[in-house]
């Protein structure tokens, strides 16, 4: 059994000058960084999951556009591979279960974008597919929402799926103590 890292949506959109820019995509993106040039060292499978926007009226992710491509900070090499989704689960409609059942994964370090959509989507399907998830908090990123007119800053929104998925769906952590524990 091996050890997967699954970087999710980290794509142009999501940055500065991109239609959809994250609170803190900067900071979570060093951090992925960081995990798949680990994961590259030490040779370990890494997947890159790429959101195209397939639903009428969609406002970023499109297709043929700059804004869905994935980021350069992490663009994935000619050896790791790419799904492509349209829905927030990246196992919904795709061959990544597939994939990583090929691979003998049984563990995934996920990171990526949206906290509160694609990555929560994604552990918590992970999760009921038997795989064992780890989160790493700081190479996620979200924005800002709204709610009964009440603004809810992205801190919040961050924190609060953090401490859902923590535990029963995932054990949350740093980057920094994913990367001395990796054995």
């Amino acid at each position: 059994m091996d050890t997967c890292l699954m970087l999710v949506d980290l794509q142009n959109d999501y940055f500065p000058g991109g239609r959809m820019e994250l609170v803190g995509i900067g900071a979570a993106a060093a951090n992925a960084r960081r995990l798949l040039d680990e994961f590259r060292k030490k040779e370990k499978p890494v997947v890159h999951v790429q959101h195209i926007a397939a639903r009428a009226g969609a406002t970023f992710f499109l297709p043929d556009t700059d804004g869905a491509q994935i980021h350069q900070q992490v663009a994935p090499q000619a050896d790791e591979r790419v799904v492509v989704k349209n829905f927030p689960n990246s196992f919904r409609g795709t061959p990544l279960l597939e994939i990583l059942n090929q691979r003998n994964i049984a563990d995934i370090v996920i990171c990526g974008a949206m906290s509160h959509m694609c990555i929560d989507a994604t552990v918590r399907a992970a999760f009921d597919l038997g795989f064992t998830c780890m989160v790493a908090e700081d190479a996620c990123a979200t924005k800002d929402l709204t709610f009964k007119d009440k603004n809810i800053q992205a801190w919040q929104v961050h924190a609060a799926f953090m401490a859902a998925l923590s535990g029963s769906y995932a054990t949350v952590r740093s980057t920094g103590a994913i990367l001395e524990n990796m054995v």
